[in-house]
């Protein structure tokens, strides 16, 4: 089976599915066409600068290009994690909490599996390194933002409920404890999700892409199985740890709450 290459054409009859969903807004007054036009343009601009990047970096099969790459993205995935929360901590604490868990979960994941499972060689090999930090990264995002998001709100609106468990002999620890748990709940419940529905009410992206690539599907499936537990592993590492790390920037060693360290 051949790959089927698409051309300017076959995009282009997609894009007009695009501009349905812009004459539905316009008709239905929802305000909405301007942005999924932007978002459109967006999108295709992005991803054929990636796509030309990503050729000239699998031409090269450098390990400081593929290197810098990988840095860049996880810098990337750490400001989308820092920026997404409501409350906020001042300065660049928040980016620092999303640069230690998102570079420190990502890395941990996609090393385990270049590294035993798929064994390239060169192990830094950029076809599978990038794409596989790339996946890797979007789980670890939503997680971490999730869990980050959920404890920093519930910190503020719990302030009072946290302050009156100090009061009573608790440590901070055991005063957040099940706000921590919570957050980090909130933050797997995407890729729990994910999940429960691959299979039967779903075909994942890696599955389908390799499907129409050629591959064998019950080798694809394999495939899809060491992803997704790959992206469970990560996402529970990027909760977990933005949720302890975030923790500690509102706490200080004498166990008082220090909401004044938040914008």
């Amino acid at each position: 089976m051949k790959p089927i290459h698409l051309d300017a054409l076959d995009l282009g009859i997609s894009a007009s599915l695009v501009l349905l969903d812009v004459v539905i807004s316009i008709y239905l007054g929802l305000r909405l066409h301007k942005q999924v036009l932007l978002a459109a343009v967006r999108m295709v601009v992005q991803l054929l600068l990636v796509g030309y990047v990503l050729r000239i970096v699998f031409a090269q099969s450098s390990p400081a290009l593929t290197l810098a790459i990988v840095a860049l993205m996880i810098a990337a995935a750490a400001r989308e994690v820092a920026g997404r929360p409501v409350h906020k901590l001042y300065g660049w604490a928040n980016f620092r909490i999303g640069a230690a868990v998102v570079g420190i979960s990502s890395m941990a994941t996609v090393l385990l599996a270049l590294l035993t499972a798929i064994r390239p060689s060169p192990w830094y090999d950029p076809h599978y390194a990038i794409p596989l930090m790339g996946i890797v990264l979007g789980s670890v995002l939503n997680s971490a933002s999730l869990g980050l998001d959920t404890f920093f709100g519930g910190v503020v609106r719990g302030r009072a409920e946290i302050e009156a468990r100090l009061a009573l002999g608790a440590t901070c620890r055991q005063a957040m404890a099940p706000l921590m748990r919570d957050s980090i709940r909130k933050g797997l419940i995407p890729i729990i999700n994910q999940m429960s529905a691959a299979g039967i009410i779903t075909l994942p992206g890696i599955m389908t892409g390799q499907i129409l690539a050629g591959m064998d599907p019950v080798e694809a499936v394999k495939y899809q199985i060491l992803l997704m537990f790959l992206l469970t592993g990560a996402g529970g590492l990027a909760a977990a740890g933005a949720v302890y790390l975030a923790a500690n920037a509102v706490t200080d060693e004498r166990d008082r709450l220090r909401l004044d360290r938040m914008a």
